[in-house]
């Protein structure tokens, strides 16, 4: 099939989750055979190019994904002289570009969905909406999902309850099993902490719901204790980065690494011994509406056979199961359990939390939805 893959507001090649997301798809939907046309933001560097999608520099008007409708006649010629078989958009609020192009050409209409279309309680954005009484922002988001033939998100929680449900396809993100595996396969970007025996890892945007700040307070509280043999290296860039390292002081042996490419990121990984993504539901608002997310960390850290520690919530252990793959707010102290864990972890991300299992399973999405728009 022809494929047109439109996420301009997402940045190829990056370092954020979304951006690796992006590649990823469009890579393992043409390594089965479709043609894939990507429209993007283009970043520094090339994209690593493993199969032949045709990347289209296309970004958002001045960089803001909020005027990205005015690309809609740029999207509709395009799709015009390509002719797809299927159009994905990756949903933003202010969105629909794609889809209504879709619709133009008679191809199929994928949404992919990774945040709420729905208002969570207390949603300034809904108090906005009904003060201009008619909820135009409501009503357009609705209609996108309306127009679309699949809808593939991890929670159809986050979906409005109006789209029937033999619509939505409930995909969790994954990770490259092949780059993503234990042991070194080059060297690591940083120096383990000195005197560190096992090595926690952080990987992140440093925003407050990913709880950064939390393990280096658990590092430095066992340091206090005098336990300087767990480190920790935490990875990435953003708000809460500053408030970490103020947090960790000089003495603890925790690393700060900085935002690291992409492709650095198996070795980072295979460096350490234990995987943590400490999130804090309470720090976001919308994740009132339950654990929508479909952590990229999770599934590398699993790939990379890195036991994960994160907290027993929401949908959490259904992706690591406690005493299986990682533990759940529980110290994995034992060597011989942490490569149990490790090697469980490994497992279930070959199995589940694939790429390629996941294109696999959109595949398959897409041909049960032109088997239901066939007469």
């Amino acid at each position: 099939m022809k494929i047109l893959y439109s996420a301009i507001d997402q940045t190829v090649p990056g370092t954020k989750g979304g951006s690796v997301h992006v590649a990823a798809v469009a890579e393992g939907l043409a390594a089965l055979g479709h043609e894939v046309r990507a429209l993007v933001t283009p970043g520094a560097g090339d994209v690593i190019r493993k199969t032949c999608v045709r990347w289209i520099s296309l970004p958002a008007p001045l960089g803001m994904p909020h005027l990205r409708l005015l690309r809609a006649p740029a999207i509709a010629r395009l799709a015009r002289d390509f002719r797809p078989d299927v159009v994905i958009e990756r949903y933003h609020n202010f969105g629909g570009e794609a889809i209504r192009a879709a619709r133009d050409v008679g191809a199929l209409a994928v949404l992919e969905v990774n945040a709420p279309v729905i208002d969570h309680p207390g949603s300034t954005k809904a108090l906005a909406d009904r003060a201009l009484l008619v909820q135009p922002m409501r009503r357009w988001r609705e209609r996108l999902c309306a127009l679309a033939d699949v809808i593939v998100t991890p929670s159809a929680a986050i979906v409005p309850a109006s789209v029937p449900r033999d619509r939505i396809v409930q995909l969790e993100w994954g990770a490259d099993t092949d780059r993503f595996a234990p042991g070194p396969a080059s060297a690591a970007p940083f120096a383990r902490p000195a005197g560190a025996k096992t090595v926690a890892v952080f990987a992140g945007a440093f925003r407050r719901w990913h709880g950064a700040v939390d393990l280096v307070r658990a590092i430095r509280r066992l340091n206090e204790r005098g336990r300087r043999d767990i480190g920790a290296v935490l990875i990435g860039d953003g708000p809460e980065l500053a408030r970490a390292r103020a947090e960790a002081g000089d003495a603890a042996p925790i690393i700060f690494t900085g935002a690291l490419p992409h492709d650095t990121m198996p070795a980072a990984l295979a460096a350490a011994d234990v995987g943590v993504a400490p999130f804090d539901l309470a720090a976001h608002a919308p994740l009132a509406l339950g654990f929508y997310w479909s952590p990229l960390k999770l599934f590398e850290y699993m790939a990379a056979g890195l036991p994960v520690v994160a907290p027993a919530v929401d949908r959490i252990p259904s992706l690591v199961a406690h005493g299986r793959e990682g533990i759940l707010y529980d110290p994995a102290s034992d060597r011989g359990l942490d490569e149990r864990l490790g090697r469980a972890a490994r497992e279930r991300a070959v199995r589940d939390y694939s790429w390629s299992a996941h294109c696999r399973a959109l595949d398959e999405a897409f041909r049960r939805a032109r088997d239901r728009r066939t007469p």
